[in-house]
C-alpha cells in the first residue's frame, strides 16, 4: 500500500453544467465554494489502483456480455494502464473540477481512446464503484497489516527466547505481586497482537464481498456476470441486496476498530516501555536511535518512540469514533455523507502501520538489564504466595497459610528485610509448619521455576510456548 500521492491537484474555475460528466440535466456551473467544498480527489485519489483494478475487471465482463467489442476491451484496457504507469510516476494531473478519483481516471480514458470510454461506465454507479474500490483497498490494508504484525510477532519470540529465564517482578495494580520472567511477559505481549491479527483476518472475510453490479442502489437492467468479476478480483462472494452493498461500510467501521484495539494494545506495551526505561526502573535500555534528548537538559534520553505510539493510539480511535457517527443517522442507500468514511479509514490504517514498524525495529535492539529486573522482583515481598502455597503443601488450610504469612510479611516490613532474609525461628513463629526445606521455596528462581502449569511463568512453560508458536508459523 502506498501513501497518499505527492502530485499536486489542479484547481480551475467552475466549469459550464455540460462539461460535468453527470451535467445534462443542469443549467447552471457548480458554484466554485461548493466545487471545493465537495471534491474528494484531494484525498481519495489514493484509490487509484484499486479504482483502475475495478474497472479493468468491469470492461472485461462488459465485453463478455456483448457491451464492449473486443477493439474496444482492448483500448480501455491499454488506456487504463498507461494512467496506471502516468499516476504512478507523477505525471498524472488530478483536476478538482472532476470531483474524485473515480471521475479523473474516466475522463483521461475517455480523452485518450474517445469513444470507448464513455462506455466504460455502463451498468455502474459511483455508488458501487466506489464500495468496490473501498473493499479492495481495506482488504490490501489488512494483508499489509497482518505481514507487519507477523514480524513484530517474531520479534518478540526472539526477544522471549533470549530473556526466558530472566527474572523480574509481576504487576498488578502496579504494585509487584509475584515473579515472573520477563520471557513471559514478552509472550503476553505476542498474545496481544495475535488477537489482533485474528480480528483483521475474521474482518477480511466480511470485507471481501463484492459489491459491483448493485450500481446506483437497484442493480441494473444489463445481464451482468457478477460471479465473473468477483473472480477476476479475488472477492470469495457476490452481494446478496444491492441497496446494502451501495450503503455498507461495516467493513470499514470493523477494520478500524481492530486498528484501534491494535493501537491499545501497543499503547500499553509504549506505557511499560517508558516507565521501564526510566531510572525509577531501568529495567530496559532504549536504543540511542530510537530516543531524543531535551533542548535544556543534557542529561535526558526521552523514550519518543513508545510515548508517539501512546499519543496516535488516540487518533485511530478517533477515526472510529468518527466512522461511527458518520453511519449512525444515515438512511438507505448511498449518501454524499460517505465521501467522509476515507480520512480517517486511511488515517487509521497509515498510523497503525508505522507504529508496528517502528516497533519491530526497536524491539530487537532493546537491552534487557536482567540485575535490574532481579532486584526489583526481590522487593516488595513478591515470593509470600510461594510461602503460602509451601504450607498449604505442609497440610495447612490456604486460609490459613494465608493469614500467617500475612503476619510474617508484617513482621518483615517492622524489621525492613525481605521473606527470605529472616531466621528460620523467625518463621516458625508464624507457623510450626515451617522447617529448614522453606529457603528453597521462597527465592525468585525457585518461584518462577514453580510455575510449570501450561501457559505458565516457569522458563521451562516459556520455551515449550515458543516451540509451539514456531511449529504454528506457516513455513
Amino acid at each position: 500500500m502506498s501513501n497518499p500521492l505527492s502530485a499536486e491537484v489542479q484547481t480551475s474555475p467552475a466549469q459550464p453544467a455540460e462539461a460535468k460528466l453527470w451535467g445534462g440535466r443542469f443549467t447552471e456551473a457548480t458554484d466554485a465554494l461548493v466545487e471545493a467544498f465537495s471534491e474528494s480527489v484531494s484525498f481519495d485519489r489514493r484509490l487509484w489502483r484499486q479504482d483502475i483494478r475495478g474497472s479493468q475487471a468491469h470492461a472485461r465482463m462488459l465485453q463478455l456480455i456483448g457491451v464492449l467489442s473486443e477493439l474496444e476491451l482492448k483500448a480501455i484496457i491499454d488506456g487504463l494502464d498507461r494512467i496506471y504507469c502516468d499516476i504512478e510516476t507523477g505525471r498524472f494531473a488530478w483536476q478538482t473540477r472532476l470531483e474524485d478519483v473515480h471521475m479523473n481516471i474516466e475522463s483521461a480514458l475517455t480523452a485518450q481512446i474517445g469513444e470507448a470510454g464513455k462506455k466504460l461506465h455502463t451498468a455502474r454507479s459511483r455508488n458501487d464503484q466506489v464500495a468496490t474500490d473501498l473493499r479492495l483497498y481495506v482488504r490490501d490494508a489488512i494483508d499489509e497489516l497482518h505481514a507487519t504484525i507477523d514480524a513484530l510477532a517474531a520479534a518478540l519470540l526472539e526477544l522471549a527466547e533470549r530473556e526466558a529465564d530472566s527474572v523480574m517482578p509481576g504487576f498488578t495494580h502496579l504494585q509487584i505481586a509475584q515473579p515472573v520472567t520477563f520471557g513471559h511477559h514478552m509472550l503476553a505481549w505476542r498474545e496481544m497482537l495475535l488477537r489482533d491479527r485474528a480480528r483483521l483476518l475474521d474482518a477480511r472475510r466480511r470485507t471481501n464481498v463484492l459489491p459491483l453490479g448493485s450500481a446506483a442502489l437497484a442493480g441494473t437492467i444489463y445481464p451482468l456476470e457478477r460471479h465473473y468479476v468477483a473472480e477476476l478480483l479475488e472477492f470469495e462472494a457476490v452481494s446478496e441486496n444491492s441497496l446494502d452493498a451501495v450503503s455498507d461500510r461495516d467493513f470499514a467501521i470493523e477494520f478500524c476498530s481492530a486498528c484501534a484495539l491494535l493501537m491499545v494494545h501497543l499503547s500499553r506495551w509504549s506505557e511499560e516501555l517508558i516507565l521501564w526505561s526510566g531510572p525509577m526502573y531501568g529495567f530496559v535500555r532504549l536504543p540511542d536511535r530510537f530516543c531524543t534528548g531535551s533542548s535544556i537538559m543534557p542529561q535526558k534520553k526521552n523514550p519518543d518512540v513508545p510515548e508517539l505510539v501512546r499519543g496516535k493510539t488516540g487518533r485511530v480511535i478517533g477515526d472510529l469514533q468518527a466512522l461511527l457517527v458518520l453511519m449512525k443517522g444515515q438512511p438507505l442507500a448511498y449518501n454524499r455523507d460517505n465521501q467522509e468514511d476515507k480520512p480517517p479509514l486511511f488515517d487509521a490504517h497509515d498510523t497503525a502501520l508505522t507504529c508496528l514498524q517502528v516497533l519491530t525495529a526497536m524491539l530487537p535492539a532493546m537491552e534487557v538489564d536482567r540485575a535490574a529486573c532481579r532486584a526489583a522482583a526481590a522487593k516488595g515481598y513478591a515470593t509470600a504466595t510461594d510461602l503460602a502455597d509451601y504450607l498449604v503443601g505442609k497440610g495447612l488450610p490456604f486460609r490459613d497459610a494465608h493469614h500467617a504469612v500475612g503476619a510474617a510479611v508484617a513482621f518483615a516490613v517492622k524489621r525492613g528485610c525481605d521473606l527470605a532474609e529472616l531466621s528460620l525461628d523467625e518463621l516458625r513463629g508464624f507457623s510450626a509448619l515451617i522447617e529448614s526445606d522453606v529457603f528453597r521455596h521462597i527465592t525468585l528462581e525457585a518461584s518462577v521455576s514453580a510455575r510449570r502449569t501450561y501457559g505458565g511463568t516457569s522458563p521451562v512453560q516459556v520455551r515449550a510456548a515458543i516451540e509451539r508458536a514456531r511449529r504454528a508459523i506457516p513455513q
